[in-house]
């Protein structure tokens, strides 16, 4: 019999991503009548917005009829509309959890989210059963599934009905066992703009696994029309794009405003359509540079964009696009430095050199170091954070620029009182092309990112550890 007057909830089952669901069931004398798939309440209670794009039913005539197990490239959710079943769920992906089984009974008041590279199975307790799942791909001839024998001895399903019983086809008598199952991938990361400084910290840290693919700019053209095809991206889960045009002052001159536009809003937008199309997460890195810097405090998340030259304003341009994703991390950070040509590496050079430079001193904020960057880039993923914006910097005093060059003096061995503080005007005074305006204060608050567990580390002390690390005593790299 069926349950009556159940509510929506979920339970959880030792596999990740695999959860069983009660479902509402109203009844009387006439039948029954429930929600199956409703977005707005399931995804509030919990449901992931999995975006299913087609509907099977699977009718069942007898008892004991045994189908399975397929792990499939999409994710299911699995319901009865009649009858009731056993089933049965193995994890095949790559992992810890590789080989975990969870068995249930399915009738109309219970249902189940499979997530892809878990095996699905069931067998038929009454007759006329009508099994259905709805799913967020298109059947294709084409896709790559895996699976695993009904019977087999490692995962030991104990089946209602004995499998000598059962109603089962010649295929799925034929699937092998756990030992001969290839475990499936996680599915595919690409970053875009892997030879960048905050690429390359990528790298490092989410390091050379078959699924994570790095891409330079020679080896995917995110401005080709062609990029709805470049990639198999069904087979993607994740866009992390760190590439983008940085040329502050050249942003201002003819020909760097429309590069600057082409690769900070035009390509994020193709790189946008590709993700929406095929219900992936885009991380977009952002800039300090979306703000006017006028604030007498702290830029969280939600300050109004308020930039001032044109990158700044196609970096805001690339922020309103990628804010439109269902799934996105917009990761805002400032004062990058990394592996490469960076301020740091300017001061120390100039430090050894015995030259006394003037740096600006009005315009505050923090350094963000890549590897850092990188660090909460990974966070945020795993940690499976609420899809938004998130400031992402160093922590602890806020710091002008001239404040760094001292520090970078002091941590290589030389004088801080070298180092001269000038207004942004005096320092630009003279220059002989443009100059972009930029925010006086780019401190970002790091409150909603910390809120997600993210343990910030203090600016000044990185500082430290990157020049004890990457620059030796002639400012040169170690």
């Amino acid at each position: 019999m069926i349950e009556f007057g159940k509510q929506l909830q979920q339970t959880g089952t030792g596999i990740p991503g695999l959860v069983l669901w009660d479902l509402p069931v109203h009844g009387d004398s006439r039948g029954w009548f429930k929600e199956n798939w409703q977005r707005e309440k399931m995804v509030a209670a919990g449901l992931p917005d999995f975006g299913p794009v087609q509907n099977n039913i699977s009718f069942n005539d007898a008892i004991g009829t045994t189908r399975g197990i397929h792990a499939e490239p999409w994710d299911k959710w699995v319901s009865v509309a009649t009858g009731r079943v056993f089933g049965a769920w193995v994890d095949l992906r790559e992992g810890p959890t590789f080989g975990a089984v969870f068995t249930a009974e399915l009738d109309a008041s219970r249902a189940i989210f499979v997530p892809h590279g878990v095996g699905n199975s069931y067998q038929t307790l009454e007759a006329d059963t009508a099994y259905a799942y709805l799913v967020n791909d298109h059947w294709s001839p084409d896709a790559r599934y895996s699976f695993l024998n009904l019977a087999d001895e490692t995962v030991g399903i104990s089946w209602p009905i004995a499998l000598a019983d059962a109603e089962i086809s010649e295929k799925d008598l034929a699937h092998p066992r756990l030992a001969d199952v290839m475990p499936l991938s996680p599915r595919r990361v690409l970053v875009v703009g892997a030879n960048g400084q905050l690429g390359r910290a990528l790298r490092a840290e989410l390091g050379s696994g078959a699924h994570i693919e790095y891409a330079a700019r020679d080896e995917l053209d995110i401005t080709s029309p062609d990029l709805d095809s470049a990639r198999p991206w069904r087979e993607f889960d994740t866009i992390i794009n760190v590439a983008a045009y940085t040329a502050v002052d050249l942003a201002e001159t003819a020909g760097g405003r429309r590069d600057a536009w082409a690769a900070n809003a035009s390509a994020v937008a193709a790189l946008a359509r590709v993700a929406a199309a095929n219900r992936l997460t885009m991380v977009h890195v952002s800039s300090d540079y979306v703000f006017d810097g006028a604030l007498d405090r702290p830029y969280g998340e939600d300050e109004p964009l308020s930039p001032l030259g044109v990158y700044g304003q196609t970096k805001a341009a690339g922020d309103a696009i990628v804010s439109t994703l269902p799934r996105h991390y917009i990761v805002r950070t400032s004062w990058v430095i990394g592996e490469g040509k960076n301020f740091v590496r300017t001061m120390a050079g100039l430090a050894a050199n015995g030259a006394d430079p003037r740096v600006v001193d009005d315009q505050i904020g923090r350094l963000s170091f890549t590897d850092e960057i990188a660090r909460g880039i990974l966070h945020l993923l795993t940690s499976r954070a609420p899809f938004g914006t998130y400031n992402l910097t160093g922590g602890g005093m806020e710091t002008s620029w001239a404040d760094v060059a001292r520090s970078v003096f002091a941590l290589t061995g030389h004088d801080p009182r070298r180092v001269t503080g000038v207004s942004t005007h005096d320092y630009f005074s003279g220059a002989a092309g443009p100059v972009a305006p930029r925010p006086r204060r780019s401190t970002l608050d790091l409150t909603k990112l910390e809120r997600t567990g993210f343990a910030t580390r203090d600016a000044a002390a990185q500082l430290d550890e990157y020049i004890r690390r990457s620059i030796d005593g002639n400012g040169a790299r170690a």
